[in-house]
């Protein structure tokens, strides 16, 4: 396993601040959701938080067609009122007027998760090479020769692209066209605030995608939801959009922000059409594909890593249909 950073995880997994729930990641997404539940519960990777959209006046239609839409897909939702918002989220401003409570959603353990499949990789014999970067690819006679920047080399009969924010690159080192991965920043700042968040607080969104906050400890963990536009980097938060998070948490509702303790941004890498690739690519041979995974690779983990390693062996697949997550769905490969 080639690791371009000095440790594993150091980029995306390493800065999530990770929550399963069902409708994260729309429709496509909701079979490898479920799928990886069981497991990740049975770990203990899981504690429990529900989940609560909060809505604005003039966005109760719309929210009432969410919750429909995800309840005949067998999600879990109550609608809430104004007083049910208010019991739930004590200082909320009034012009939030609506909600939708997911009841299983939950907090995900992600160091605990990342150094399990890490143990797992040892224990089966995994050797992982750190500050590995590809310099270059070259297929010859069914192998993989693979050339690393520091000069190390090795041979492989398939080459696994698992790059995040970098599969795009990688590919393409590969003779392979790139599929349009597009990394996206993420910030999150850690507050202290008065009153302290109370221990239950739901994980609460803006129906509208403004912003998300949740409780950690006597913290609070608030995103603007920001999605911009970056090239593959060692991604850092930008004020601005600290400053907006606040913003729209003040408009939220009115507990008092003592200070900012901490701030950090991630990459999320989405497809175009924001659904997983996994899966041999139609053009190049030898080049399987592992990307994509966006703001759900957590919490999708366990059901995606067994599609992709069924997948690798050419296993026979009963349980979910891998064609949605195949590399050749998208028109640059097709034909």
């Amino acid at each position: 396993m080639l690791e371009g950073e000095d440790r594993p995880g150091y980029h995306t997994t390493g800065r999530s601040a990770a929550f399963w729930h069902e409708t994260l990641g729309g429709p496509a997404i909701i079979p490898l959701t479920r799928g990886s539940e069981a497991e990740l519960r049975d770990g203990g990777f899981l504690g429990h938080r529900t989940g609560l959209e909060i809505a604005r006046t003039g966005q109760e239609a719309a929210l009432q067609g969410w919750v429909e839409s995800n309840r005949a897909l067998g999600v879990r939702i109550e609608q809430l009122n104004r007083a049910e918002l208010e019991a739930r989220v004590p200082g909320i401003r009034p012009d939030w007027v609506a909600g939708a409570l997911e009841t299983d959603c939950a907090d995900i353990d992600v160091a605990g998760l990342h150094q399990h499949y890490l143990a797992r990789a040892r224990a089966a014999g995994v050797e992982l090479w750190t500050r590995a970067r590809l310099a270059s690819a070259r297929r010859d006679a069914g192998c993989w020769e693979l050339t690393l920047e520091d000069g190390r080399s090795v041979t492989c009969g398939v080459l696994a692209n698992a790059a995040g924010a970098w599969a795009d690159p990688v590919a393409q080192l590969a003779g392979a066209r790139p599929l349009g991965i597009q990394p996206k920043r993420r910030t999150i700042a850690v507050l202290r605030v008065n009153p302290p968040p109370p221990a239950d607080l739901p994980l609460v969104m803006d129906f509208g995608g403004g912003f998300y906050f949740r409780p950690d400890g006597d913290r609070l963990w608030l995103s603007p939801h920001d999605e911009t536009d970056s090239p593959p980097c060692d991604a850092a938060p930008e004020e601005l959009d600290v400053a907006i998070a606040i913003d729209r948490f003040e408009q939220a509702v009115d507990w008092r922000i003592e200070r900012v303790d901490h701030r950090w941004a991630g990459l999320r890498s989405f497809a175009p059409d924001r659904v997983l690739v996994i899966g041999y690519d139609p053009k190049v041979e030898g080049l399987f594909w592992c990307a994509g995974q966006g703001g759900i690779g957590i919490q999708t983990a366990p059901a995606a890593s067994r599609l992709a390693a069924q997948l690798l062996l050419r296993e026979d697949i009963d349980w979910i249909d891998p064609a949605p997550y195949a590399p050749g769905r998208f028109s640059p490969l097709a034909g």
